[in-house]
């Protein structure tokens, strides 16, 4: 246990920095004109989720289930369990719908409330990276104890 002790602010870190990296963009983006944003979304992101969100964030999470059965651990593990646990929830509710959306859409084809889509988005990434920032921190606490 002491290595997943130690694994679970690594994982921690990596899975809080997608949604971070989109927060920080979060003003810059706002201002674009729908096509270059869909241009952006279209290509900019794309392997994004299957090559670093997904992987660190269900890594993160499983490495949190595990430590809740830890007594030492336990209180901090289920922040992080139930923190995990709504970013991938958010990702779902938010974000997956939106990228199905736009997966199909052109620069012609933008539709016009294309902007409430952008919002929702970036929502998502917005809640995502709160919760991400609250499950590293309680993933840093778990670091604190000894065996």
């Amino acid at each position: 246990m002491d290595f997943l002790r130690r694994l679970a602010p690594i994982l921690g870190a990596l899975a809080t920095l997608a949604p971070l990296a989109h927060v920080l963009e979060l003003p810059n983006k706002l201002a674009l004109p729908g096509p270059l944003w869909l241009g952006i979304q279209q290509n900019l992101y794309r392997g994004w989720g299957p090559l670093i969100g997904a992987p660190t964030e269900i890594a993160a999470l499983a490495v949190s289930v595990a430590l809740c059965f830890q007594p030492r651990e336990r209180n901090a593990a289920i922040v992080a369990t139930v923190t995990y646990a709504g970013m991938l929830a958010a990702f779902f509710v938010f974000n997956a719908p939106v990228n199905a959306a736009l997966n199909g859409w052109t620069a012609e084809t933008l539709p016009p409330d294309w902007s409430d889509y952008r919002l929702r988005w970036e929502l998502g990434h917005a809640i995502a990276a709160i919760l991400a920032v609250t499950a590293f921190l309680a993933s840093l606490r778990q670091t604190r104890f000894t065996p």
